[in-house]
């Protein structure tokens, strides 16, 4: 069956990389390739495959591709949106074509490598069993009409792994304009959502204008610091910008955001319907809105795991990380009677010590608390990948949150020891930096670095790794570690938000730490992307999604941290030397003004700038007019046949 295929298209172009686990049935292989080449009419995929032939001969690496026509009729069904001539941005159809920009029949670049690779990997998922009670020769591994093959495969173990493959060319180009040279400047953000896609490419955007949108911060920040350390009186003025702030960076954000996603097309994309997540199981049954057969859980048995299982798992690791938090003050005391008592460098020293420590303790939970929390949410078995991921982030923000900033409400509002409070900030915001650079990016550049040197060792090459042939290529890839996604990445973020926004007023030089942190970042999350990890495949996005809220509700309990904290300043008690109540009712009042003032922002700030809501009212428009004719052309059809009698 794959041998014929040599032939099938003289100018192959391999894309997807498909492994199988090894001593795979033969059967097995035979009939997976002749489902994906299959005719789509006769329920295949259509697509290319061969064998990759290495020095050792054929091993169970398969390389997927597609003819141009196919990759087109794909763009189509994925509902890709691409720019046409008139510069407006349409859903592609290839009864179309010719009206989109830069298409021609012999331009196979109208579509990029990264959109190619989207299309493949969405034709594979959509492979569904037919008749097939079983994968031939696997009959513990059960199939029934309508389920995804390849998912099933993978659930099966018998798919070690699908991941499309790296153009050197282009990342070599990629590599050299994005972090290649040290400047001052913004990143290629459209030649990143080209090799990498629209959620990769908004993740670095976002990171950048999180960065320019620091500066100001940072910049008022130290005067603060250098001539301002103890008088609170100031600080009313730092907070109340940081407040108003906090608001118009993400509103300004979103704007930003539409902009992008509108250029690449993924803010017109209609929404899939979403399958089934590959790790949902449960009885069979039909799915009422699709009518197919597909596996039914009973969401009472869901419900009943997250309120008797997850929710208690989750108040105990709360309740023990409290419990650590407790520690890491019984060690400050401890620290602070030894510099009482000896007075010494190395006393002042170890003040700092019980903070670095308790910093790398919460890196670890947090760490350790992920993988724990994955397991859970997979075993409360969702069945869509959408539920799946929100449940995940809540878990993980609600643990992060209480883990990282516990102990700082409890020094600001039980202890009222501003300068522990200063002090612990700075320590938590700059050792969990430096944690996060070294355990994200430096730590798996350098193994996979030597793993590379290895390889060359092995293949007694002196190659660089534009000269590599494809079969070295893929070997060498196959074994990169998988890069799981922005979640992370956008954590950091949102936790560094945290140490910036909430305790503002306290220690103004947060901002800066994270200018300086955020540019490193860009750098060693390109580097890891470009050099550590396997290709991503691509995903059409046209926000950052729960993101944006998690970052809206921080900015939310900003305001009430930052107020109370200003009230609590010895300045502000001393206007209401009588009445604590009045000092209480004064605080609350200001707290509700500054989110009235904040919540009318986020109102009058427009998400979408004009421009791109009259193209998209107009895109509708033109829709509805389009369906229109549609019917009224269907109704003349059904009239004149009866006129002529």
């Amino acid at each position: 069956m794959v041998e014929s295929l040599d032939t099938a298209e003289s100018n192959f172009r391999p894309l997807v990389v498909i492994e199988l686990a090894k001593g795979t049935k033969e059967e097995t292989i035979e009939w997976l390739t002749k489902r994906i080449v299959d005719k789509k009419a006769n329920g295949g995929a259509q697509l290319l495959i061969k064998p990759l032939v290495t020095e050792n001969g054929v091993e169970n690496i398969y390389l997927v591709g597609a003819s141009h026509l196919r990759l087109l009729l794909g763009a189509e069904a994925v509902g890709l949106v691409k720019e046409c001539s008139d510069n407006s941005m349409r859903s592609f159809t290839y009864s179309s074509r010719k009206t989109f920009k830069h298409f021609a029949d012999d331009n196979h670049n109208f579509l990029t490598m990264a959109e190619c690779q989207y299309i493949i990997k969405h034709e594979l998922e959509n492979l569904r069993a037919k008749n097939e009670k079983m994968i031939p020769g696997y009959p513990q591994a059960k199939l029934y009409p309508g389920k995804s093959i390849v998912r099933r495969l993978l659930t099966s173990g018998i798919l070690v792994q699908i991941f499309p493959l790296h153009d050197r060319e282009e990342l070599k180009k990629l590599s050299h304009s994005w972090y290649g040279r040290v400047k001052v400047g913004y990143q290629p953000l459209d030649n990143i959502r080209c090799y990498f896609g629209e959620t990769i490419a908004l993740y670095f955007g976002f990171l950048e204008y999180f960065t320019f949108a620091l500066i100001p911060m940072a910049v008022i920040g130290i005067p603060y610091y250098v001539f301002a350390w103890e008088d609170y009186d100031k600080y009313v003025m730092f907070a109340t910008f940081n407040l108003l702030w906090s608001t118009v960076i993400l509103e300004v954000w979103k704007r930003i955001c539409a902009i992008l996603t509108y250029r690449w097309g993924t803010l017109l994309m209609k929404r899939q319907f979403e399958e089934p997540r590959p790790g949902f199981h449960g009885v069979l049954g039909i799915n009422p809105v699709t009518g197919r057969e597909e596996p039914v859980y009973s969401s009472i048995k869901r419900q009943l795991r997250i309120y008797l299982v997850s929710l208690p798992f989750v108040c105990l690791c709360l309740y023990f990380s409290l419990y650590v938090m407790m520690i890491y003050f019984d060690l400050e005391q401890w620290a602070l009677d030894y510099h009482q008592e000896n007075e010494s460098n190395f006393s002042s020293l170890m003040l700092y010590v019980p903070s670095i420590i308790y910093a790398v303790v919460i890196e670890v939970m947090n760490r350790i608390y992920r993988y724990a929390a994955e397991f859970l949410t997979s075993w409360e078995n969702h069945r869509l990948e959408s539920s799946y991921q929100n449940h995940l982030i809540l878990k993980v923000l609600v643990f992060n949150f209480l883990n990282c900033f516990a102990s700082l409400f409890y020094i600001a509002f039980v202890l009222f020891d501003m300068k522990l409070l200063r002090q612990s900030l700075a320590t938590l915001l700059i050792t969990s930096q430096i944690l996060n650079q070294f355990a994200e990016s430096l730590l798996p550049y350098w193994l996979q670095k030597r793993y590379n040197r290895r390889m060359k060792k092995h293949t007694c090459s002196k190659k660089t790794d534009m000269d590599l042939s494809l079969a070295e290529q893929v070997t060498m890839e196959k074994e990169m570690g998988t890069y799981l996604g922005t979640f992370d990445d956008y954590l950091e973020l949102f936790l560094q938000f945290g140490y910036v926004s909430l305790f503002s007023c306290v220690y103004p030089l947060a901002a800066v730490f994270a200018v300086l942190n955020n540019i490193t970042e860009i750098y060693s999350d390109a580097l890891k992307m470009c050099r550590v990890y396997k290709r991503p495949f691509a995903e059409p996005t046209a926000n950052i999604g729960v993101w944006q809220l998690a970052f809206e509700t921080m900015s939310v309990i900003s305001v009430v941290t930052n107020c109370i904290l200003i009230g609590m300043s010895p300045q502000v008690d001393a206007l209401f030397p009588d009445s604590k109540m009045d000092l209480v009712l004064t605080v609350a009042l200001v707290e509700h003004l500054l989110l009235a003032i904040k919540f009318i922002m986020a109102f009058v700030i427009p998400d979408k700038p004009r421009d791109i809501q009259m193209k998209l009212a107009k895109l509708e428009f033109e829709s509805l007019e389009a369906l229109k004719q549609q019917v009224r052309a269907f109704q003349m059809q059904l009239h004149f046949p009866l006129s002529h009698h």
